[in-house]
């Protein structure tokens, strides 16, 4: 195919643009106010920065893998946008349509899946103007899904397109919002004590379970 062998990089524009995209849609339904919410936000933009920066800017981690494979490299375009998926490449599948079809309905399925957590549970949050422990919706099912939200956003991005920095940044990342989750549900259980500590006992933090071990009470 002609567009597996062109330089498929350098567009400054598309960069940026699509950081901004995501970035808009992140700070609206996640508002970070402390300095440690800034601080965990950080990783994530850049997550970000650094993750469409190599898509569509300089394939920093294509550059160094060939460099470093040399003629082991198992492609002889590198630098196409088809083999810029290097999951499917090391997999040895970049010129199969049916896996690359299947990359994007996986990945994007779980970004978009991500974002719906962040406005579902930004929306809630929001209706409720903390005047409540907000426990209904898909905060039935678990305690962080705005956190949880950018962890399947980073993940389906990592399974998307994958670099060094990104794959190095996201066990920061997870591990940043898992103590900003904590902070903050110390500070709920001194607003609301008795009822937090029922919602706590019945509901997951990030993941769901089939069934849960309580019913926390609608509100």
């Amino acid at each position: 195919m002609h567009g597996q062998n062109t330089y498929a990089y350098g567009m400054w524009p598309v960069v940026a643009f699509n950081i901004l995209l995501i970035l808009f849609f992140a700070l609206s339904f996640i508002k970070p106010k402390g300095r440690f919410e800034w601080r965990s936000m950080g990783l994530f933009i850049g997550f970000i920065v650094a993750l469409f920066t190599e898509m569509y800017g300089v394939p920093l981690t294509v550059y160094f893998l060939s460099q470093w494979l040399g003629t082991r490299y198992p492609v002889l375009t590198p630098f196409s946008h088809n083999n810029g998926h290097l999951w499917l490449v090391l997999l040895g599948l970049s010129n199969s349509g049916i896996a690359m079809t299947l990359l994007h309905l996986i990945s994007n399925g779980i970004i978009f899946l991500g974002f719906y957590l962040l406005y579902a549970g930004w929306s809630l949050i929001y209706k409720s103007e903390g005047k409540h422990l907000v426990t209904a919706g898909i905060y039935s099912h678990i305690r962080h899904p705005q956190y949880a939200g950018l962890f399947l956003i980073t993940l389906g991005f990592l399974i998307q397109w994958p670099t060094l920095i990104t794959l190095i940044l996201w066990p920061f990342l997870i591990f940043a919002y898992y103590r900003l989750a904590k902070r903050e549900e110390a500070d709920v259980a001194k607003q609301f004590p008795e009822e937090f500590a029922a919602y706590k006992a019945a509901v997951p933090a990030f993941f769901p379970t089939m069934f849960n071990r309580k019913s926390p009470q609608p509100s």
